[in-house]
C-alpha cells in the first residue's frame, strides 16, 4: 500500500512551515527512519525522517526549495515496487527531466543527475538550503563557493555564518545616502514578532523590579576564577551562577513554572529553563533541562553548547521546546533594568541588570556594594502579585547568599 509522506508539526504552535529540499531523489528506496526531506520550522530548519519504507514517488506539483508548506499537507508518497502512487493523472504525465518509466522486468531506472547548470548537484549553490540562501543574502556571503556540513553535503545556514566576515569599511566618497532600505523579514524575525505580540497581548502581564546586594556573588565568582586549575577549565559566570540559583528558588515556588491552559493550570514536571540568546539573525531561547540535577559547571558547559549551536543556526526545534521559565540577561549590555516579555506558554520570565558598584548604607555606614536590578514578568491570569514578589524576594536572597543553595 502507498504511504503519505506530509508535513509534521516541529512545535506546539506550528502551523506552516518552508519546504527546504528532498534528500532523496524520485524513485529511489527510502528505508524507515531514513532523513528524507529538510523542513524549516519556526526558529530552526530539520531533516525529517521517514515514519515508513518504500519507494519515493514525487508528484509534479509537490513543493519547491523555499515554498510554504501547511502541516499535514502531503509532499509525496512511498509505495511498493511496480505499485502506482495515488496521484491525479494529470498530475502524473510526464514533464521534461522527468523520471524514467520503470523497465519492463520491472527493476528501477537510474535517475540521472539534472544537467541543467542552476539546478545540478555539481553546482554548490543548488544543495543550499533556502534558509542559508536568505542569511547568506543579509551577511553578503557568496555561498556559491561554500562547503557544506549537511546531509548530502548541503550549505546549512551555519555554513554561512561561519564563513561570514565583518563589513568592509566604507569608502572615503560614498555614493549618495538612500531614504530608506527595505530589509526582508525571515521566518525568525516573524516568529519572534508573533511570539512577543503573544506574550504582550494573550497574557495579563505584570512586571516586577528589585534590587539585590550582589557583593557575595561577585566574591563567589572571583574565587571560582582564582581557583581555576586548567586553563581550559569552564569557570562559571554570572549568568551560569543565576540560572543555578534561579532553579533553586523555583523549586520552592512551582507556580511560576506552570503553564495556562485555558480552563486548567498545568504544573512543570521538570526544571527546564530557556536561556535567551542573542544571535545575529535573532533572539532565540534554547531550554537547558533538569538544571536542578546539574552540577554547576556542568550548567556552565550546557549554555555554552547551546549558545555556539544558536550562533551557528544549528539548534533543532527539540532544544527549544519544554521550557518551564525564561531567564533574560542584558546586564553584559550595561542596562540595569527592563520589562521583559513572556514566552508563551510560560507564566514568567526573568529579566536580570547590569551588575553595578554604588554606595550603600551598611550598619549606618556608607560603603561600596555590588548591586544588581531584578525584572520579573509574569501572567497575573495564573500568578498573583504577592506571590510573585515572595518569589522574588526569595531569589534576592539566595543571590546574596549564595553558598547555601548551590549545595546539593
Amino acid at each position: 500500500m502507498a504511504y503519505e509522506v506530509v508535513v509534521p508539526r516541529l512545535g506546539w504552535s506550528m502551523d506552516e512551515g518552508t519546504f527546504g529540499e528532498w534528500l532523496k531523489r524520485d524513485g529511489e528506496f527510502v528505508d524507515k527512519g531514513q532523513a528524507l526531506f529538510v523542513l524549516e520550522g519556526e526558529k530552526s530548519a530539520q531533516d525529517i525522517e521517514s515514519f515508513d519504507a518504500g519507494i519515493l514517488r514525487i508528484p509534479p506539483e509537490a513543493p519547491q526549495p523555499g515554498d510554504t508548506v501547511k502541516v499535514g499537507q502531503v509532499l509525496a508518497f512511498l509505495v511498493e515496487k511496480d505499485e502506482a502512487a495515488p496521484i491525479s493523472a494529470a498530475a502524473a504525465k510526464p514533464q521534461a527531466a522527468a523520471t524514467p518509466e520503470p523497465k519492463q522486468d520491472g527493476s528501477e531506472p537510474c535517475v540521472a543527475a539534472d544537467t541543467d547548470s542552476k539546478t545540478s548537484r555539481s553546482d554548490p549553490g543548488a544543495n543550499a538550503s533556502p534558509r542559508a540562501r536568505r542569511r547568506a543574502e543579509e551577511l553578503g556571503v557568496d555561498w556559491t563557493n561554500l562547503g557544506g556540513t549537511g546531509s548530502t553535503g548541503r550549505i546549512r545556514e551555519r555554513d554561512v555564518v561561519a564563513a561570514a566576515k565583518p563589513p568592509a569599511a566604507p569608502s572615503a566618497s560614498p555614493g549618495p545616502r538612500k531614504s530608506s532600505q527595505p530589509l526582508a523579514m525571515s521566518r525568525l524575525r516573524q516568529t519572534i514578532a508573533a511570539r512577543m505580540m503573544a506574550g504582550a497581548h494573550e497574557t495579563a502581564p505584570v512586571t516586577l523590579t528589585m534590587p539585590c546586594d550582589a557583593t557575595n556573588l561577585v566574591s563567589l565568582r572571583q574565587q571560582f576564577q582564582a581557583a581555576r586549575r586548567e586553563t581550559d577549565e569552564i569557570v562559571p559566570n554570572y549568568n551560569d551562577l543565576i540560572v543555578k540559583l534561579t532553579a533553586a528558588v523555583l523549586d520552592k515556588h512551582p507556580l511560576l513554572t506552570a503553564r495556562w491552559a485555558e480552563r486548567e493550570i498545568v504544573l512543570a514536571i521538570g526544571l527546564h529553563i530557556s536561556v535567551a540568546v542573542d544571535t545575529e539573525a535573532g533572539l532565540v531561547a534554547p531550554v537547558v533541562r533538569d538544571v536542578d540535577h546539574l552540577t554547576l559547571r556542568e550548567l556552565a558547559a550546557e549554555i555554552r553548547r547551546l549558545a555556539a549551536r544558536a550562533n551557528s543556526g544549528a539548534l533543532t526545534d527539540a532544544e527549544m521546546q519544554g521550557g518551564v521559565f525564561t531567564i533574560t540577561n542584558l546586564g553584559m549590555l550595561g542596562v540595569a533594568a527592563f520589562t521583559p516579555i513572556i514566552n508563551l506558554p510560560q507564566v514568567a520570565i526573568l529579566g536580570v541588570g547590569a551588575i553595578v558598584r554604588e554606595p550603600a548604607v551598611v550598619d549606618d555606614k556608607i560603603v561600596i556594594r555590588d548591586k544588581l536590578t531584578l525584572s520579573l514578568t509574569f501572567d497575573h491570569r495564573v500568578v498573583d502579585g504577592a506571590p510573585a514578589a515572595r518569589f522574588l524576594a526569595d531569589l534576592r536572597q539566595a543571590i546574596e547568599q549564595p553558598g547555601p543553595s548551590l549545595v546539593p
